[in-house]
């Protein structure tokens, strides 16, 4: 493999780990307060299909960006409503996601399209175009250096940029700061919270708005950046894959951020190398497309070591009288 099919290789892995970031980031501030969401999937593919919608209607991706947001976050509130506020089974709530957005989105595509349950292509104003950063055309010609920042740093949209820099945010919030405190806490101990007057159902609606303003952009970045326009299930398994990514993690920011980009490289091999010739052994295109699913049952099954989710994730909180 040369320098140069190494940097290509390697700028489809960031722009194919971009909505798995978004997406493990988002599970990551609703697990650590204590809400499990299966839903992720759902949340992506609802976004994907609102973002792309409106800007097919409207012309422009702003407007798309923020209906697939608002979408997102309707689903979360939901998922809120039903886990939080009436203490049902969290998985189940968020496996009913799931099938509502499966189902909701082809058929409001179908009946505002008719196209068979996508949108149309959009066109430039209605999808996210690349960026060139400063000195990129200059910097180009210098050796190495030249062409990792020109090719493989810059020329990328806007939501990637904002991906990545929700890494160092997410740290500092869950790290740094009072907030993030509190709800790390509730995901652990939300009697104590309780105890110490804070709101353990605020903090967690909190983190579950959060992780629906996520979800959408992930999903917006799906049909309007990766992609131009929605098509039928296209998010591909991507919010289970990042919840994979998330507990390989162990539910950290930056150990998210490492986990996203090896199944992004995964997905950028299988792309790029169909039926690889291994002295004589033809490796089928079928395994190379099944590499990130298989990874995804290797860690779920807990081959790469023991994960400890929070203490109180998955259970209602009952306020003691």
């Amino acid at each position: 493999m040369d320098f140069l099919t190494l940097l290509q290789v390697l700028d489809s892995t960031v722009r194919l780990a971009t909505p798995l970031l978004l997406a493990c980031l988002a599970g990551l501030f609703s697990e650590r307060a204590g809400i499990f969401d299966i839903g992720l999937e759902g949340k992506m593919l609802a976004s994907a299909f609102f973002a792309a919608a409106t800007a097919a209607l409207t012309g422009s991706v702003w407007l798309g960006l923020l209906a697939g947001i608002a979408s997102s976050m309707v689903l979360s509130a939901i998922h809120g409503l039903a886990s939080i506020t009436f203490r049902g089974n969290q998985l189940i709530s968020g496996v009913a996601i799931n099938f509502l957005a499966a189902g909701m989105t082809v058929l409001i595509a179908q009946d505002w399209f008719a196209q068979g349950g996508r949108t149309p292509s959009l066109m430039s104003g209605g999808r996210f175009e690349d960026i060139t950063l400063p000195l990129a055309g200059t910097l180009a010609p210098v050796p190495i250096i030249g062409p990792i920042y020109a090719e493989l740093i810059s020329g990328h949209s806007i939501l990637v940029y904002v991906a990545f820099l929700c890494v160092p945010a997410t740290w500092w919030v869950l790290f740094r700061t009072r907030f993030g405190l509190r709800l790390r806490a509730v995901g652990e101990a939300p009697e104590a919270v309780d105890t110490a007057g804070v709101s353990v159902i605020g903090l967690r609606f909190a983190a579950v708005g959060i992780c629906g303003l996520l979800c959408g952009l992930a999903g917006a970045y799906l049909a309007t950046g990766l992609q131009a326009g929605f098509v039928k299930d296209m998010t591909a398994g991507r919010g289970y894959i990042a919840l994979a990514a998330l507990i390989f993690a162990k539910w950290r920011p930056w150990y998210a951020l490492w986990a996203c980009l090896l199944f992004g490289l995964l997905q950028a091999v299988a792309l790029r190398y169909q039926n690889i010739d291994l002295g004589g052994i033809v490796i089928p295109v079928q395994f190379m497309d099944a590499l990130p699913y298989i990874l995804t049952v290797v860690i779920l099954a807990g081959f790469v070591g023991k994960a400890i989710p929070p203490r109180a994730g998955g259970e209602p909180y009952v306020k003691e009288r």
